[in-house]
């Protein structure tokens, strides 16, 4: 089974948001899409690539809501059970945010929350998170988020993984999944893994043949159960992702656990 770690189905607000200016230049893309996404179409492309279920966010930003929960328990409740539900929160709301993952995990049933620090402008270690992080300990799923350079025009420092060390220090009980592989700081990524039983990474944003030498090193070696597939789609389609896997030359084990073992063993599904 192929899990896809980090996807989203979007809305047209999502795709249509001018912050994602810069990375409609990346993929040569002349203009923002004019029409919603049908989910038949991710459906399509997941089965392109062989992916049997894609985690799909919902994304909360300060004063602006690109996907809501209800939208994504939406497009979850169309998918046939091969979307899986992420939530997300508004963070300037501390006590409401910490109501609505509850709502999200025990009414909408999904599987992890996901905030991402470069649209707060603030890192993960900042005190407005933290209700967050003790909703998803109360409710026992992940919190996943964004580490890395920011492709939209946003600064790229909230996205330093060390941050995420005094995160896993304060919850040591919490899995923490961190996105888009934490690149230029791909190094720091793999000591917090190392260093952390519930830190994890994920390759969404980057195709195969872009993943750095060290992470693939650290993916053969002692991060077999520690790294899992991801595309963000819809930047990086599953099949184009994944172009070039044989060429990995992974052992058994670890090529399944990468492709899914992991994701569905952190995620519960």
């Amino acid at each position: 089974m192929i899990i896809d770690a980090w996807g989203q189905h979007p809305t047209l607000r999502h795709s249509q948001d001018p912050i994602f200016d810069s990375l409609r230049r990346w993929n040569r893309q002349t203009s923002a899409p004019q029409t919603a996404l049908p989910v038949e179409r991710t459906l399509a492309a997941m089965d392109a690539g062989g992916v049997d279920r894609m985690l799909i966010s919902a994304w909360y930003a300060p004063r602006n809501v690109m996907i809501s929960n209800d939208e994504v328990a939406e497009f979850v409740a169309q998918s046939g059970g091969r979307f899986v539900g992420v939530g997300s929160v508004d963070i300037s709301k501390p006590s409401l945010a910490l109501r609505e993952v509850r709502r999200c995990v025990e009414e909408l049933g999904f599987k992890a929350i996901r905030v991402l620090p470069w649209l707060w402008e603030t890192p993960p270690t900042d005190r407005r998170f933290y209700p967050v992080y003790t909703a998803c300990c109360e409710t026992g799923v992940p919190f996943c988020t964004q580490i890395g350079h920011t492709g939209p025009l946003m600064p790229s420092e909230p996205g330093r993984p060390v941050y995420l060390d005094q995160v896993a220090l304060d919850f040591p009980e919490l899995a923490i999944v961190g996105g888009h592989i934490g690149y230029p700081w791909t190094d720091e990524a793999i000591a917090v893994a190392t260093k952390h039983e519930n830190v994890y990474i994920d390759t969404s944003a980057y195709t195969v043949k872009r993943y750095p030498d060290a992470l693939v090193k650290f993916l053969k070696t002692n991060g077999r159960n520690k790294v899992m597939f991801g595309t963000n789609y819809p930047m990086i389609t599953p099949g184009k992702a994944l172009e070039g896997l044989d060429e990995m030359n992974l052992e058994e084990s670890t090529r399944a656990a990468f492709l899914g073992g992991t994701a569905a063993r952190v995620f519960g599904l």
